[in-house]
């Protein structure tokens, strides 16, 4: 059996390598130079100095679990830029693949509201409120008529 302190070239040359890093970075004693002789890169990572770690900072108010959604407290100022997409459902319905396909210009889809019925506001597809068209300076607009309440919007994203 061959002796297990001997090592191949490439071994070898891997450890003259990070020796010779070891010692640029000033921190190389010859402990270290021995263990990577004798473990290879495995030992040379765990005998590196470890890099000063930043100290973690505390989030301030953190919002209590009392079931209540507040709009107060200074980390909502982090969020408030965040763009989300806002849309308007008149309603929906199902068709086969058939049919799609055979819809063209002047075809009616039956949806499943009613005339007259509000609409469904949806936020990142979340329904927050219902509403109805109005007409603003020639482009159309939603009057909300019963918007979903905080907490009851947070529940639904459970």
């Amino acid at each position: 059996m061959a002796d297990e302190n001997e090592q191949s070239p490439e071994e070898q040359a891997l450890a003259d390598e990070w020796a010779a890093a070891l010692a640029e970075a000033g921190d190389a004693s010859q402990d270290d130079i021995d263990a990577l002789m004798n473990g290879g890169a495995a030992a040379a990572t765990a005998a590196a100095p470890a890099a000063p770690r930043a100290p973690m900072e505390e989030f301030g108010g953190m919002p209590k679990p009392s079931g209540q959604v507040s709009l107060d407290g200074p980390n909502l100022d982090v969020i408030l830029d965040i763009p989300v997409s806002i849309s308007m459902e008149v309603g929906s319905t199902e068709i086969s693949i058939r049919n799609l396909l055979q819809l063209n210009q002047g075809s009616v889809v039956e949806l499943d509201r009613l005339a007259g019925e509000p609409l469904d506001v949806l936020v990142n597809g979340t329904l927050i409120a219902h509403g109805e068209v109005v007409v603003v300076n020639e482009k159309f607009g939603i009057r909300l008529t019963d918007v979903i309440s905080p907490s009851e919007r947070i529940k639904k994203l459970r």
